[in-house]
This record gives C-alpha cells, sequence and structure tokens, in this order.
C-alpha cells in the first residue's frame, strides 16, 4: 500500500500543481473549468491507451521510444505554454483593466485557453500513463488490490489537496500583480519542462550530457520530499542536473521572457487619458 500512496501521490502532484497554475492563470474567464476537465479527461484517456501500448511503445526507436514518447510530451507543452505567456504579456493588461472594470467574463481571453488544454491534458497523460504502468506491475507482482487501491485513492487526495492549497493562493494574489505572478509561474514550469525533456532526450543517446552532473543538493534538498517534489514540478528544481539540462532550463526561460518583453505593448502619452 505505501509503494503505491508514494507513487501516485508524487505522480498526481505534479499534474495537480500544473492544472493549478493554468486554473490560476485563466481567473478571467469564467468556462475555464471546462476547458481544463476536458484536458483531463482526454489525459486520461490517453494516460489509458498509452499504458496498454506501452511495450509497443518500448520497442520502437532501438528500445528508447518511452523516452522519447516523454521528450515530445514535455517539448510539446513547452510550446503551449510559451505561446501562452507571450499571448498573455500582449493581452494581459488589458485583461487585467477589463475585469477590474466590469468584474465579468473576459470572453476574448478564451483565444488562448486551446493551448493550456492541451497542457493539462499532456500532464495528464504523462504523470497517468506512469500511474496506470506502475500500479500494472504491482499487481504482477502480487500485490493485494484492496491494498493498492487504498494507497492510490490516498495518494491521490494528498495530491490533490497540495494543488488545492496552491490554487487558493494563487488567487490571493491582486489583480494588478496577478498576471505577471502567473506568467512568472508558467515560465520556470515551461524552463522546467524542457530540461526533464533534455533529460529524456539524453538518455535516448540524441543529446550530449555536457556533464553528467554539475552539481549535488540532495542532501540539502532531495527530490524526493515534498518541497523538493513541488519545486521540481513548479521551477523544474534538480537535485543532481547534467549540464545539458540546466543549458535547456536557461535556453527556454531566456527565451520566453525575451518573448514576454518583445510583445509587451509599451505605454505611450497618447494612450493616458487626458
Amino acid at each position: 500500500m505505501l509503494s503505491a500512496l508514494i507513487l501516485v501521490f508524487r505522480e498526481v502532484l505534479e499534474a495537480a500543481l500544473i492544472v493549478t497554475i493554468v486554473a490560476a492563470a485563466t481567473r478571467s474567464v469564467t468556462t475555464r473549468w471546462r476547458w481544463i476537465g476536458a484536458g483531463i479527461a482526454a489525459g486520461v484517456l490517453g494516460a489509458i491507451v498509452v499504458a496498454l501500448l506501452a511495450e509497443r511503445i518500448g520497442e520502437l526507436a532501438d528500445g528508447v521510444g518511452l523516452e522519447l514518447f516523454n521528450a515530445c510530451v514535455l517539448l510539446a507543452a513547452v510550446v503551449m505554454i510559451g505561446w501562452h505567456v507571450i499571448w498573455m504579456a500582449r493581452h494581459g493588461r488589458a485583461l487585467a483593466a477589463e475585469m477590474t472594470a466590469i468584474g465579468s467574463d473576459v470572453s476574448h481571453g478564451s483565444r488562448s485557453l486551446w493551448a493550456l488544454l492541451l497542457v493539462v491534458a499532456l500532464a495528464v497523460l504523462r504523470e497517468g500513463s506512469e500511474v496506470v504502468l506502475f500500479l500494472y506491475g504491482l499487481s504482477l507482482g502480487g500485490a493485494a488490490a484492496g491494498q493498492m487501491a487504498i494507497g492510490a485513492a490516498i495518494g491521490v487526495i494528498a495530491g490533490a489537496g497540495v494543488g488545492l492549497a496552491l490554487y487558493w493562493g494563487l488567487l490571493r494574489i491582486p489583480m494588478r500583480h496577478f498576471f505577471s505572478a502567473t506568467n512568472g509561474l508558467l515560465l520556470l514550469l515551461a524552463a522546467g519542462l524542457a530540461a526533464q525533456a533534455a533529460g529524456f532526450l539524453n538518455q535516448a543517446d540524441l543529446l550530449p550530457a555536457l556533464g553528467r552532473q554539475l552539481w549535488d543538493s540532495s542532501s540539502i534538498l532531495s527530490e524526493q520530499s515534498l518541497i523538493g517534489q513541488t519545486l521540481h514540478t513548479l521551477v523544474g528544481y534538480q537535485a543532481r542536473p547534467m549540464g545539458v539540462q540546466v543549458l535547456a532550463y536557461l535556453v527556454t526561460a531566456i527565451a520566453l521572457f525575451s518573448g514576454m518583453k518583445l510583445c509587451q505593448p509599451r505605454s505611450t502619452a497618447a494612450s493616458r487619458p487626458a
């Protein structure tokens, strides 16, 4: 039971934190839960399909099919998040002003929701497939189905609870700072996902390591701890990163930050009210 609880908690936590940031970042659109719900449903269905086809995927590309699959999922999420943060850098100020002025749904904010729906679906797909595969492996090893189900249920509740706590914390941010805060979180999230993708591509021998281990901070903060796992998801924390992962993190963060600055509308005297 304990092994199922820990594994499910970690995977649900990672997906829940991503869903939390997406939900908070789209608070201007009251229909966002329909989009997010659709993304979660699509991810769960996809995870079941991936789990059923896991052996076949692993056989592809000379046994590195799963690494390539994970890297592609992560890179797709990076692209979708990047598109959204740049879009929000362009329109976030207007959205915040409109929300403050009329206190109602900002319908044109849904233009970027399709991208974040895909991010939710991809997060649930990746974490869900790992959960299904792990539980299937435990069952083959003779684990009691009842105990395994109890552990998985507790893990789901605990992971979702941490995500919910973060969500309510984000909603307490004043509106004038809200979009900047959530865009910053999304930028760090994308950079962390890019670093993870680089790690999978290295495992597939498609990228050099550029240093197998630049540092080891596991004695200070382990990735296996709750705080370490949360920071791993939110900002891409890794206790033992490879050089290529650090490079991917920095390149992604700098590229998105530059894109946000370039697309941010500049205030002019003519735009100020008389």
